[in-house]
């Protein structure tokens, strides 16, 4: 091992073995490079840069031999990793003073050698549900939120409900000798036509449980003008939606107020007369205060009872698109099927009742469906059921009870029910084809209104504007 010698002549590494230059120690050799850098630099690279105008400007490379391996106190060492270079850089600028500058550049070494055991790994666990578009609603949901899941889930399948009831009471024979007397009951029944409200029952329609209803979406009414108690009137509900939450919370309960902003006015709800012909349900939709939607029902309610026992201070509510409309109601779209929907006009000409518009923002929303234009077959074979039941099933989903992406529940997202500005109506018994044609351009007119006067409001992630179709 070599002695440390401050007299020994300074050599730089890599050096030693070309020109027999005897070692020296660290400090030395560090000294030396600090006072003459440009002389210890291995292998050395210059650059010379002049501009066209004696400026600096960026060098250009002056080609020289390079060393192919590091060399250190006369041992070559090739570890195989990144080796350090300096690098001077030698600028002239046109009075003569130089500027030099040093970098230094690592150099990638050899990469390192492959393992002889290569190790073969598994699928990671859990990507699946990573992905997965389903998401789970958490544990520690307020039960407040609960209850409201707990009543529209109720509401929604209400219907299947009350038939699985009947079935499996149906499958005990003892229940028999009450059972059919029940049935021959409901065949002959027309309390669901007959006007006289003789099963409503104020007491269930008030109840806070239907608070919990509209609070699921929320839900609000919104009045553009009062009604005068003397008057009766139709209410023409937009849009029929799937299952049109909208008109129920607003006309068949108490929920958001209709007693207070319409004081004096008793609203029916109209459905399918085939509803008052499913056990046990037709009890609890004549409680709710609901009526068939036929043509003698709706002259029964508007000429009978009231203040003056013809009807004054009554009200009906038609969800005027009906099934058909059902089949349009996709999210941010507002398509209307009322060009030749014109019954219902004619129904307040002969009862003397004036016709109030409903529109209400958000009840498309509530829902996804498959699009009739994107699936013509489908759409082809909900038109034949219509036609042959009177009703069609859209093929729709929403979320769940326990997600928010698959289910039957509607999802939960704001509705806004406006109630128009009523539109006088002169009695005839004979509705003349021009002042049916009168009544109902002004009927969309006032549709039209709502529908500009608050869709910045109430319908902001719209794709489209209102359309009236058919």
């Amino acid at each position: 091992m070599a002695t440390a010698d401050p007299e020994i002549r300074p050599s730089v590494p890599g050096q030693q073995e070309l020109d027999g230059s005897p070692a020296k120690t660290y400090a030395a050799a560090a000294k030396d490079v600090l006072d003459n850098p440009t002389n210890h630099v291995t292998p050395l690279e210059q650059y010379f840069g002049r501009g066209e105008d004696d400026a600096p400007r960026s060098p250009v490379r002056k080609m020289h031999k390079r060393n192919s391996s590091s060399r250190m106190n006369g041992h070559v060492h090739d570890t195989g990793e990144s080796t350090s270079q300096l690098i001077v850089e030698k600028f002239q600028d046109k009075d003569g003073e130089h500027l030099t500058t040093v970098k230094q550049i690592r150099r990638s070494g050899q990469p390192p050698a492959k393992r002889k055991d290569e190790l073969v790994s598994g699928r990671r666990v859990g990507t699946k549900w990573e992905r997965s578009h389903i998401h789970f609603a958490p544990l520690s949901v307020p039960l407040q939120r609960r209850l409201q899941t707990l009543i529209v889930l109720a509401h929604t399948l209400c219907i299947a409900s009350f038939l699985t009831s009947f079935f499996l009471l149906a499958a005990i024979p003892l229940t028999w000798p009450l059972l059919l007397p029940y049935l021959l009951y409901i065949l002959f029944s027309n309390a669901g036509s007959s006007g006289t409200l003789s099963h409503r029952s104020n007491l269930l329609r008030s109840s806070s449980v239907w608070s919990l209803f509209a609070s699921y979406f929320p839900a609000r009414l919104h009045r553009s003008a009062p009604l005068t108690p003397t008057r009766k009137y139709v209410f023409g509900y937009h849009p029929h939606g799937i299952i049109s939450h909208g008109a129920f919370a607003a006309f068949a309960t108490e929920a958001l107020g209709f007693s207070q902003l319409f004081p004096g006015i008793t609203n029916t709800l109209l459905t399918l007369d085939s509803n008052f012909r499913i056990p046990f349900y037709r009890d609890y939709a004549l409680a709710m205060g609901l009526g068939s939607v036929s043509r003698e029902s709706c002259e029964n309610l508007l000429s009978k009872g009231g203040a003056n026992g013809e009807g004054m201070g009554r009200a009906i509510t038609i969800v005027v698109g009906g099934a058909r409309e059902s089949l349009d109601a996709q999210p941010g779209d507002l398509r209307l099927v009322l060009k030749r929907r014109k019954g219902f006009i004619k129904l307040a000409i002969r009862t003397g009742a004036d016709l109030v518009p409903v529109l209400a923002f958000g009840e498309n929303e509530l829902y996804d469906q498959i699009s009739s234009d994107s699936h013509p077959l489908v759409h082809k074979g909900q038109m034949i059921v219509k036609k042959l039941l009177g009703f069609t099933i859209p093929l729709f989903h929403a979320r769940g009870v326990f997600n928010y992406d698959i289910g039957m529940m509607p999802y939960r997202r704001p509705l806004n029910v406006v109630v128009g500005r009523p539109i006088a109506v002169i009695r005839q018994q004979e509705p003349d084809s021009g002042y049916v044609d009168e009544l109902h351009a002004q009927y969309v007119g006032e549709l039209e209104r709502i529908w500009e006067e608050w869709k910045d409001q109430f319908a902001r992630d719209r794709r489209g504007e209102l359309q009236i179709v058919e």
